[in-house]
């Protein structure tokens, strides 16, 4: 069976998941993909499928996009990258993957359970330097940028929209920075760019299937689904650190 007919609709999913809320495809989409590629096929794949999610969302909505925000969060986490590549050669990496678990898990359970989080009116620069420094580490070491910045938009109460749109204005940038080192590391093969192109329309299709999703989404509803995604973020970084363990 053609490794194709896996491929693609694992790609529609993550793609799909990823423009409606902004975040969470390589949750989805490396994992599954590893399955069926190598991981190091995998892993390029996503970032370069990355890139052309969040350059369409980025077209389709840059009027939505917080640039200040994007980028005093971009800035500190390619200081973040160089200390998450050290924890992933650490001797105990699986062990830092489970304590980021434990906080994503505490505060999406808090803020879905407990009072609501103080809401920031403004930016706050301590909290953009720590989260994009927090995104690097995370990226880093485990292809997971995300969830710091989610909480983040989360806390500054982003509408839908604004919290799509801003997010891809950091993912841009940052996913084609990985992939230029993914090139520069000879990672980025003819495999990778064959099944690039295989999956394209399906990863194009499902943007613009979640820019319709997202838009029907409201505030309260958007934060409650983002909290539990969260949530499964986090159980699934849990359980991978406790099996590695």
């Amino acid at each position: 069976m053609p490794i194709a007919v896996w491929i693609v609709p694992i790609v529609f999913i993550a793609s799909l998941i990823r423009s409606t809320f902004g975040f969470g495809e390589a949750l989805v989409a490396v994992p599954l993909l590893a399955l069926v590629i190598p991981i190091d096929v995998a892993a390029p794949l996503a970032v370069l499928l990355s890139i052309v999610i969040a350059a369409i969302i980025v077209a389709q909505d840059w009027r939505h996009i917080h640039l200040r925000s994007s980028l005093w969060l971009l800035l500190p986490t390619f200081a973040g990258i160089p200390l998450g590549v050290l924890l992933l050669g650490s001797a105990h990496p699986f062990a830092v993957k489970g304590v980021l678990a434990v906080i994503i898990l505490l505060f999406s359970a808090y803020s879905l359970f407990g009072t609501a989080l103080p809401e920031l009116k403004s930016d706050s620069h301590a909290a953009l330097l720590l989260c994009g420094f927090l995104a690097g580490i995370m990226g880093g070491a485990y292809g997971m940028n995300g969830p710091p910045l989610v909480i983040y938009g989360a806390m500054r109460r982003w509408s839908p929209q604004r919290f799509r749109a801003t997010l891809q204005g950091y993912f841009l940038p940052a996913s084609i920075a990985a992939a230029v080192g993914f090139h520069f590391a000879g990672l980025w093969t003819t495999t990778i760019t064959h099944l690039f192109l295989i999956s394209l329309p399906a990863a194009v299709v499902a943007t613009f299937l979640g820019r319709f999703i997202n838009l029907k989404l409201r505030g309260e509803l958007f934060l409650k689904t983002v909290h539990i995604c969260l949530l499964i973020v986090g159980v699934v970084l849990l359980a991978q650190a406790i099996h590695r363990t």
